[in-house]
């Protein structure tokens, strides 16, 4: 399935929390959506590799994706190598989406930044058409390079070269962060394992208010931001969100 957007993360959870509303947006425009998930998650302190893949199928429904899969490299201990490119090049020739969102390029959590300088390096390679790869059927594939590439803002904050509203979906992008019951506090929380600094209600407070914070910026309630590592330029004025204050 050729995807309009598809947006990447290392951990599961990572693109709900990070780029979930801007999802649902381009879902209810109609366009194509698929999330890939590098790693299971499996070094995280709370559930397990199953109850993940339970959580990501729920928030994958919650979101109306239309594809989702797991390229299932070793949490912590995958490498920005041309073994692991090569893995993250033939997804994305598969899905051959026009833009790309991905992982921030420099966070708390030393996954993140090195899978946000993965995607970015195999959003260029995969246009090289001397990088051969293979479907599962053994064709060879044919180089797609994406139109865009953005990174979400995840623990520590970046100015965002660019705000999306999301207002109008919030309630259903927070839905989908809390299908992950055994990472972040809900009211049907289960005992998953001892308290983490994503298990507790602050840190969805936290979710919630950098949303509020990043939307008063354009002048709504909520919104998210992303950093474009090239310039985004516009063919008219048309273009321009202009924002009532």
């Amino acid at each position: 399935m050729k995807l309009d957007l598809l947006a990447i993360g290392v951990h599961p959870d990572d693109v709900e929390l990070g780029c979930s509303g801007v999802i649902i947006n381009e879902i209810q425009r109609g366009k194509k959506v698929g999330v890939i998930d590098l790693t299971q998650g499996e070094l995280g302190t709370r559930g397990t590799v199953e109850a993940r893949y339970r959580e990501s199928a729920n928030a994958a429904d919650v979101l109306g994706l239309h594809v989702r899969e797991n390229l299932k490299m070793r949490d912590g201990f995958f490498r920005n190598d041309e073994e692991h490119q090569l893995k993250l090049i033939q997804a994305i020739r598969r899905c051959r989406p026009e833009v790309v969102i991905g992982n921030i390029l420099h966070d708390r959590h030393p996954d993140h930044g090195r899978a946000g300088q993965m995607i970015s390096d195999c959003c260029f390679l995969s246009g090289l058409s001397k990088i051969i790869t293979r479907d599962e059927k053994g064709n060879v594939q044919e180089r797609w390079r994406p139109k865009h590439l953005l990174h979400y803002i995840q623990d520590w904050y970046h100015e965002p070269d660019i705000l999306f509203d999301i207002t109008e979906v919030f309630d259903q992008r927070m839905e989908a962060i809390e299908a992950y019951r055994t990472q972040f506090h809900t009211s049907v929380n289960s005992d998953e394992g001892p308290q983490t600094y994503i298990s507790t209600p602050d840190f969805l407070d936290s979710v919630v208010a950098r949303a509020r914070m990043l939307g008063k910026r354009i002048g709504v309630k909520y919104a998210e931001g992303f950093i474009s590592e090239k310039k985004i330029g516009i063919r008219n004025l048309d273009a321009l969100i202009l924002n009532e204050t």
